[in-house]
């Protein structure tokens, strides 16, 4: 199958990139990929682990491999004989110059930047080179996945976001102030016809223009926000609390982490919408609202490895009341990037089953599915397993 990344050179992007060609050269194993579970075996039938990719970057780098290779030497974040090993397939590979409209102050955090809008382009002239890119890539085994920095919350409308016609609208007035980057992205592969996955907080397919479009053009999409780290153990740990019928009075949430991701992180309104879509989570799965608080901050000499430091105020029998803490302390690419291609192969298997608009069902990977509430991990996993089983044997 072939993946078209947005945000190709981002640090999730080409360690899922490495970690494909490793595999397909049976240099690691695969663990960390939850579409190699037993109970998806059936996937490879319909998807086999092997993968091409293509996307596109606001970096102006010559190869994927020159990105890999400078996030490898912030990180060490896997072994250098792997990256060695891949190194030519990771040179084929050359993103397209692409959009950073309304993706706030924080992106000029990433350094030397190349887009569309420096060439004084339209709206419509964005979209276009957009799709072009996307459709010299292309076949009919290719997913398209957004995994760029946050945007902030988008300046909605519902004249232009409401409606598909309003959202065309939009890009033939050019409304500039109305578009981010992640829409136009997302409108232009489903209006090619590629499945759609949104791995960050920022709108994508989300609007109801585009879930419109998706509909009409009979495609499948996901989202939003890959859930990777602290979420995917607050969604894990919280329900234990529920059946337990102990009641959370309280959860702080603290995470610090550096990298490019931590540097737009560090601006308030590249933030926001991570804030919400992390801090969400308790509510859909108790029912009620504990006092919460949810930080993120840039700690630039982390570089990659993300520190989450959690701490639960609960109540118990008696009206005594209790303390639970923990501690997240991982690589945020090497828990990401296996997801990246779960989710690839998914949607792509939704597409050979005829599935169209939004996949619910494959909400386990979100902090933020659309579509539904269920944000606990436990029934997330088992309302996958389920769609899988009964798609596979029909």
């Amino acid at each position: 199958m072939r993946v078209w990344l947005i945000g190709a050179y981002g640090i999730v992007s080409t360690t899922a990139m490495v970690g494909a060609k490793a595999l397909e050269k049976n240099l690691i194993d695969k663990t960390g990929l939850v579409s190699e579970l037993p109970c998806f075996s059936k996937l490879s039938e319909y998807v086999p682990l092997k993968f091409e990719f293509g996307g596109h970057d606001i970096r102006p780098l010559p190869t994927a491999y020159d990105a890999a290779l400078e996030h490898w030497e912030m990180n060490r974040h896997f072994d250098r004989p792997i990256l060695d090993a891949v190194a030519d397939d990771l040179k084929r590979i050359k993103a397209c110059k692409g959009t950073a409209l309304n993706c706030g102050e924080g992106i000029k955090e990433l350094g030397k930047l190349e887009t569309l809008e420096d060439e004084g382009l339209t709206l419509k002239e964005i979209v276009e080179r957009i799709e072009k890119d996307m459709k010299s890539f292309a076949d009919d085994e290719t997913v398209v996945i957004n995994v760029a920095s946050t945007e902030p919350l988008p300046n909605y409308n519902e004249e232009y976001h409401g409606s598909l016609e309003g959202f065309e609208t939009m890009i033939d007035e050019d409304k500039k102030e109305y578009a981010s980057a992640s829409m136009l992205y997302a409108y232009a592969a489903l209006k090619l016809g590629l499945p759609y996955a949104n791995f960050t907080p920022s709108p994508g397919s989300s609007i109801p223009a585009l879930k419109e479009l998706a509909e009409k053009k009979g495609v499948p999409h996901t989202g939003n926000d890959g859930k990777t780290g602290e979420t995917l153990v607050k969604t894990t740990l919280a329900p234990m609390f529920a059946y337990r019928n102990l009641k959370i009075l309280g959860w702080m949430s603290y995470n610090i982490l550096g990298d490019f991701d931590g540097k737009v992180l560090s601006h308030r309104e590249n933030k926001e919408s991570k804030v919400i879509s992390k801090d969400r989570v308790l509510e859909k799965m108790l029912g009620y609202s504990p006092y919460s608080i949810t930080e993120i901050e840039y700690f630039p000499s982390l570089v990659d490895n993300k520190t989450a430091f959690d701490f639960i105020h609960f109540e118990g029998f008696l009206g005594t009341r209790m303390k639970f803490y923990f501690i997240w302390d991982g690589i945020d690419a090497i828990v990401a990037a296996p997801l990246i291609l779960d989710i690839a192969r998914f949607l792509l298997f939704a597409k050979k089953k005829g599935i169209s608009g939004v996949v619910k069902e494959m909400g386990f990977f979100f902090k933020s599915p659309m579509e539904t509430n269920i944000v606990n991990t436990h029934q997330q996993f088992e309302i996958l397993k389920k769609w899988f089983a009964e798609l596979a044997e029909g």
